[in-house]
């Protein structure tokens, strides 16, 4: 199947000061890639060289199989782009945007209809959908965003710093988003948090002062997902027995605690601490220790430090 975007040596000058230094790379039907690097790293141009607002200086891109300085509308009509702030209309009702925006990409009647449905399905955008933008959450405006975004089916999606201002909470349930979508079309994700990247990416094109240094394939994006729980029981074996019934575990192995943590919990490790009534002690049995300086005699014409009468 052949790329969705296809740079090569795309180069972009402001004046003197080189933005873009012949970057090449791809991007395929029904994958993640993210342009990872701090900022200034060249991030933000080739997002706006990809989505018509900028021409590059020397090179090529293309989306969709039209270049997109030469075929520019063709190229535009295959993307869909969120920006970092996005500018909705907040006195619309979700809707009401959704509607408006659609009949910008050319979108009316059942075919404009249908477009808002399934975007509001694959959004999760029932329980708001007719309510005032203004009264949204950050996280349901990001997903209205997107939702305008994929109205017409694009082929590329592009989202710049999608998770920024969301809550813990938020950014998981954007994650699974992202994955999802990426199911229908190629998805273009910029980002300078490498976790970020590491939790929705297949692969990572990283960026250094307009550079780019290498494309790295993320393992974990494919690869189980581990983690450590601790389980007391007189039987191990039918704890993990039990612990591998769970529904989504498809793999456990046992992992030996350090001799620290066996001690602590009373095992017999060299270094275990007696537990009960031993480990405790009276007072006069535990040694006196020395102080340092003895205890000053008192002052004369007292008896303790107490004056006589």
């Amino acid at each position: 199947m052949s790329p969705v975007v296809v740079t090569q040596a795309l180069t972009k000058r402001y004046g003197s000061r080189l933005a873009v230094d012949a970057v090449t790379f791809d991007v395929r039907p029904g994958e993640v890639v993210g342009l990872l690097g701090p900022n200034g790293s060249g991030k933000s141009t080739i997002l706006r060289i990809l989505t018509g607002y900028l021409q590059p200086t020397s090179g090529s891109a293309s989306v969709g199989g039209f270049d997109v300085v030469t075929q520019g509308l063709q190229a535009r009509r295959r993307v869909g782009y969120v920006p970092e702030d996005v500018p909705l209309y907040t006195q619309m009702r979700v809707t009401e945007f959704l509607a408006f925006m659609g009949r910008l990409r050319g979108l009316d009647g059942s075919v404009l209809g249908h477009a808002i449905d399934s975007a509001c399905d694959r959004l999760a955008l029932g329980p708001v959908r007719e309510l005032l933008i203004a009264k949204l959450s950050r996280g349901y405006r990001q997903r209205v965003a997107i939702a305008q975004a994929v109205l017409h089916n694009p082929q590329l999606l592009v989202l710049y710093e999608p998770t920024n201002g969301l809550d813990p909470r938020q950014i998981i349930e954007l994650r699974g988003l992202i994955r999802s979508l990426a199911e229908g079309c190629a998805v273009l994700v910029t980002s300078h948090i490498l976790a970020e990247i590491e939790r929705v990416a297949h692969r990572a094109a990283i960026l250094l002062d307009g550079r780019l240094l290498t494309i790295h394939t993320i393992s974990g994006s494919g690869a189980l997902q581990w983690l450590r729980v601790r389980v007391r029981a007189a039987d191990p074996e039918a704890a993990r027995s039990a612990v591998s019934r769970a529904e989504g575990v498809q793999a456990t192995a046992a992992i030996r605690p350090p001799p620290r943590a066996r001690a602590r919990e009373g095992g017999t490790g060299s270094r275990a601490r007696p537990r009960g009534p031993a480990r405790r002690r009276s007072r006069s049995a535990r040694p006196r220790r020395r102080r340092g300086r003895p205890r000053p005699a008192p002052r004369r014409g007292t008896t303790r430090g107490r004056p006589w009468g």
